[in-house]
C-alpha cells in the first residue's frame, strides 16, 4: 500500500488552528492504520489551544491535538494478526519504551520515554488524532464490542484515569469516597468508585448543574456544592477549605471518608481532601493544577493519610471495556453532551469545550469532534 494524503487540524500558535494535508505512508510491520472516528476534547487539549503551552510544557513545533480517540481499521501491518480491516478499535495513545523497569515491571505510564500523542512533552511532538487517519502500533489498540458506540470507545482513554486511581486507592467494596470535581475525569471516578461497590461516594464541585448531574445519573450517591470563597491570605485559605471538609462531612452524615479523588488541582480543594480524610485513609492526587502549592502536611502525617499521585493509566483499557459494558456501571455515554462534525469545526468544538454550559443553557460536559 502507497502513502496516502490525510487532512489533520494543526496548531500554529494560541486559538490557531489550521486544515493541513499531511503524507501519511502505508502503516509499518506492527501498526495499523486506523480512521479516526471520533476524538474527545480533555483539559490538556485545551490548555494547547488557548495558550500554545500546558503548564511547563511549550508547543515547539505544530502540533496535532487530540487523544481521547475511537476509529475503524483500514489497514494492517505484514506483522498484525490480531486485527482486520473493518475492525473497531479504542486508541490507547501512549507509547513507552518497553524496555526500562517501570515498563517491565507493569508501569509503564511513568516510563520516562513516553511518547504521548498530542503531548509536546517529547520532541519532535508525538501528532494527536484530529486528522483523518493515524498509523498506531497494534499492541496499543483494542478492539471495541459490537454495541459500544464510537463516542464510548472515546471515553475508555479518559476511563484509564478513573480505573487507575481506584486501583491505586485500594478502595474496598463498603469504603465511602468524596470526589473533588465534578468535571469529566471526576465524574468517571465517581463513577468507577460507584460500580465497584463504595458505600457512599459523595461528589462535590462548584458548579450545581454539574453536582445535580452526578446524582441523578447515578454517578454518585450524594453531591455537594462547594461555596465560591476565596482567602486573602494562606490562614484564610486553610480555614476555607476546613469549612468544605465539614460541610462535606455533614452530607448525608458521611463524616470522614476512606478515599478521596482529588480531580481539580485546586490548593483549597487539595487542602479541603486532607481534612476530609480519615485517619489510615488516602487522597488520590489527580487533578493537574496548581504545581506548587502549600499543604497542611501534619494534618496528613500525624493521622497516617497518604498522598498518592496519579498519573494517566496502565494497563486499564480491557477492563475499562469491561466496565462501561456492566450494568453495575452508569451509563457512561450521558457524559458526551456535545459533538462536533468535521475537522474543519474543530474551533467551535474547542469554544464549546471551555464553556460549562451551551448557548441554550445546557451543560457542557465532555465535547467529541467526529470525522
Amino acid at each position: 500500500m502507497s502513502s496516502t494524503q490525510v487532512q489533520a487540524s494543526v496548531l500554529h500558535g494560541a486559538k490557531d488552528l489550521r486544515i493541513e494535508s499531511r503524507d501519511l505512508p502505508a502503516p509499518s510491520a506492527n501498526e495499523i492504520q486506523v480512521a479516526i472516528h471520533s476524538t474527545g476534547l480533555c483539559g490538556s487539549d485545551l490548555h494547547y489551544y488557548n495558550h500554545n503551552r500546558n503548564g511547563d510544557i511549550l508547543v515547539r513545533e505544530p502540533l496535532t491535538l487530540g487523544h481521547e480517540s475511537s476509529g475503524i481499521v483500514t489497514a494492517i501491518g505484514s506483522s498484525v494478526s490480531n486485527f482486520s480491516p473493518g475492525d473497531r478499535v479504542a486508541l490507547e495513545v501512549g507509547v513507552p519504551c518497553d524496555s526500562c523497569h517501570r515498563c517491565t515491571e507493569g508501569r509503564y505510564n511513568i516510563c520516562k520515554d513516553m511518547k504521548f500523542r498530542s503531548s509536546a512533552k517529547s520532541f519532535p511532538h508525538f501528532q494527536g488524532t484530529l486528522q483523518e487517519k493515524i498509523n498506531h502500533p497494534a499492541k496499543w489498540c483494542h478492539k471495541m464490542p459490537e454495541g459500544m458506540s464510537m463516542e464510548l470507545g472515546a471515553l475508555l482513554e479518559p476511563l484509564g484515569v478513573a480505573i487507575h486511581a481506584y486501583r491505586r486507592s485500594l478502595m474496598q467494596e463498603g469504603h465511602t469516597c468524596l470526589v473533588l470535581g465534578a468535571g469529566a475525569v471526576g465524574l468517571l471516578a465517581a463513577a468507577v468508585a460507584t460500580a465497584k461497590g463504595a458505600k457512599t461516594v459523595v461528589i462535590a464541585d462548584i458548579d450545581a448543574g454539574r453536582v445535580d448531574f452526578a446524582v441523578k445519573n447515578g454517578f454518585a450517591h450524594h453531591g455537594f456544592v462547594v461555596p465560591m470563597k476565596r482567602g486573602k491570605d494562606t490562614e484564610e485559605n486553610l480555614a476555607i477549605a476546613r469549612e468544605t471538609a465539614d460541610g462535606v462531612a455533614a452530607v448525608n452524615g458521611i463524616g470522614e471518608v476512606d478515599i478521596v479523588f482529588e480531580c481539580t488541582g485546586v490548593p483549597t480543594c487539595v487542602q479541603s481532601a486532607i481534612y476530609s480524610t480519615k485517619p489510615g485513609g488516602r487522597v488520590m492526587l489527580i487533578g493537574m493544577g496548581v504545581p506548587i502549592q502549600t499543604l497542611a502536611i501534619s494534618s496528613a502525617a500525624l493521622r497516617e493519610v497518604d498522598l498518592v499521585g496519579v498519573f494517566r493509566y496502565a494497563n486499564t483499557y480491557p477492563e475499562g471495556i469491561s466496565l462501561a459494558s456492566s450494568p453495575s456501571c452508569p451509563d457512561l455515554s450521558k457524559l458526551v453532551t456535545h459533538t462536533v462534525k468535521g475537522l474543519e469545526n474543530a474551533e467551535q468544538a474547542f469554544g464549546m469545550a471551555g464553556k460549562t454550559k451551551d448557548d441554550k443553557g445546557d451543560l457542557v460536559l465532555k465535547v467529541v469532534i467526529q470525522n
